[in-house]
């Protein structure tokens, strides 16, 4: 397996099986700012969409019964998967997405390893969190 690392393009990307697709999107774009890259769609439903945030793309779509959203997994059960994002000015975005109307499960707070943090959910209860902390593959990882 090839694992270079550098200036090689992210590929890690997040991928999310959403109830209302087109309304995840509408709060992507508007409240955090994620510009639509490509969205896919058949009989009126999101089959796959790549939103972009910088140079991370985040692929999400409707969910619906195959295969896949078996092995994702039930969106009523328990979740063990959230998204951090990087962030410039989480004071800002925190009062849009608090103005959005999405639960704030972890109020604004400068962290010891020097981040600003918050955290809250998406309108189908994802949990996300936004920080200044913003790892990058050609960078020394911070002390331990």
């Amino acid at each position: 397996m090839n694992q270079q690392n550098g200036n090689e393009p992210p590929r890690l990307y997040h991928t999310m099986r959403c109830r209302d697709a087109e309304a995840m999107i509408t709060w992507l774009k508007d409240v955090l700012g994620f510009t639509e890259r490509v969205i896919y769609r058949r009989d009126g439903k999101v089959i796959h969409g790549e939103l972009m945030f910088g140079s991370s793309i985040l692929m999400l779509g409707q969910d619906r019964d195959n295969e896949y959203t078996k092995l994702v997994g039930d969106l009523g059960g328990r979740r063990t998967d959230a998204v951090y994002l990087a962030v410039d000015d989480p004071d800002a975005l925190h009062d849009k997405v608090k103005a959005s109307g999405a639960r704030i499960e972890m109020e604004l707070r400068n962290t010891e390893y020097g981040s600003r943090d918050f955290a809250a959910r998406d309108p189908e209860g994802g949990l996300w969190s936004f920080g200044t902390y913003w790892p990058k593959v050609a960078e020394e990882p911070l002390p331990g």
